[in-house]
């Protein structure tokens, strides 16, 4: 069974041309992903977020590395956006 995330906006450096802001926040279930205000993602960090994303997403043993997971960017390097991810009930 598939566990839940959620992505928050946690800082950004520079400029977003997607229009994501601090606070920004989506929750996945490792197959869809929604904005919790309506808000789209990013079309060029979704592709880099979701390898993680769907891994995260599933049921792993304690000691698996994605466990340790607690931030992603997007691959813009002049103007990241870092997302906090947290596992969600």
């Amino acid at each position: 069974m598939a566990q839940k995330a959620k992505l928050t906006v946690k800082s950004i450096a520079g400029y977003c041309s997607a229009g994501h802001k601090v606070g920004d926040s989506f929750i996945t279930d490792g197959v869809t992903i929604k904005g919790e205000q309506g808000q789209g993602i990013c079309i060029f960090a979704l592709p880099s977020l979701a390898p993680y994303i769907t891994a995260y997403c599933r049921e792993t043993p304690t000691s698996d590395w994605i466990n340790q997971l607690s931030e992603l960017q997007c691959p813009d390097t002049k103007n990241t956006v870092k997302f906090a991810v947290e596992r969600i009930e």
